[in-house]
């Protein structure tokens, strides 16, 4: 019988495990009341106890920035890490929130994130144009009903036809999908205000609400606790411009150093789909998600219902891309739209039973 020592105390084998194992030493007797036996004591085998206390294949870490991670849309890695899913492919990811689209690229472009969430596929297409290591490895949202527009509950503005020139509207970041939404309101719709960087939900709220800012922006579940209440009235959604409502808005994306490791690639990809459908269809879902950000479930899925947020939600299509560059090139996002080559260079997505 053998002895081996490691952190959590003593393990016992039987002779015939050890056969043939390197590096054992030190045999002595020792004898245990009524029991006498020989056992060995391995002080030089250090991959011995390394095999026998450690996890056989170690998790590959990654971190994951998302673009108002509050959000039910951005909720596949938070509730696929919450429920195992990710370590089941042996991934550990460490999810963090970001104030938008411009600073989840910036994460990802820069390595301090290896996957990047609910990012506006303009700035990514003018990111990658300008030699970005990124590479997309699906879609995150395709038409632009998830975002609204609100004003005070006490605002004169009942449209956004009747904002002027000195009304403010606002926007997460540059070249976010809501950034692209109010460039198209103020450019192809002819909506007067002027538009306005504001940063998170939060944040655009606590504008709004303080006189900062005369139209704020929100995606649900987001804000409707306020306009249930009376505090807030919704005036706008970014479906209300046309040719939006079949553009694939935010993409998801990878830094090129998971896209060029396939063995990463595939388990991430298996995990990423199994968690995006746990999220649209087991209803456990939507308690996790409802007992993390503090909002009642008949909230969300009222919300998920009004704003049609499942049929937007899939990964394997990025529709209309000749329209989002062509919009890039208007609005001075995109020096010239991309060429083939370089969206089948840019497009990484894996297909299902990968």
């Amino acid at each position: 019988m053998v002895i081996y020592g490691r952190a959590s105390g003593l393990g016992v084998l039987s002779p015939d495990a050890t056969r043939g194992l390197p590096g054992l030493c030190n045999i002595w007797q020792m004898r245990v009341p009524m029991v006498s036996f020989t056992p060995v004591f391995c002080v030089t085998s250090f991959a011995f106890l390394a095999l026998m206390t450690s996890p056989l294949v170690a998790q590959d870490k990654l971190k994951v920035a998302i673009g108002q991670m509050e959000t039910w849309v951005n909720q596949a890695p938070v509730l696929g890490q919450e429920t195992g899913i990710f370590k089941k492919h042996d991934i550990e990811l460490g999810n963090f929130a970001t104030q938008g689209s411009g600073e989840t690229l910036q994460a990802v472009v820069s390595n301090a994130a290896q996957v990047g969430v609910g990012v506006g596929t303009l700035g990514v297409l003018r990111a990658y144009q300008r030699g970005a290591p990124i590479k997309i490895f699906g879609a995150s949202f395709t038409g632009v009903g998830d975002l609204y527009w609100y004003v005070r509950a006490d605002s004169a503005i009942k449209s956004l036809a009747d904002a002027g020139p000195g009304n403010t509207i606002a926007f997460s970041s540059s070249g976010s999908s809501v950034h692209n939404v109010v460039l198209a309101f103020v450019q192809k719709h002819n909506i007067k205000a002027t538009p306005d960087q504001t940063g998170g939900l939060a944040s655009t709220l606590t504008q709004v609400m303080s006189g900062q800012i005369d139209i704020g922006w929100a995606t649900p579940p987001f804000g409707l606790r306020e306009a249930a209440d009376g505090k807030i009235r919704i005036i706008a959604n970014g479906n209300d411009v046309p040719t939006l409502r079949k553009q694939t808005a935010r993409v998801e994306i990878l830094h090129d150093s998971v896209a060029n490791n396939p063995d990463l690639m595939k388990r991430f990809m298996r995990a990423y789909r199994e968690s995006l459908a746990y999220l649209l269809n087991d209803p456990r879902s939507t308690k996790l998600y409802a007992d993390q950000v503090h909002v009642s479930e008949p909230v969300i899925t009222e919300a998920i219902d009004r704003f049609k947020l499942k049929e937007g939600k899939q990964l394997d299509l990025i529709s209309d891309l000749d329209t989002v560059m062509a919009d890039g090139v208007q609005f001075k996002f995109l020096d010239k739209p991309l060429t083939r080559e370089q969206i089948a260079d840019l497009i990484h997505i894996l297909p299902p039973g990968i």
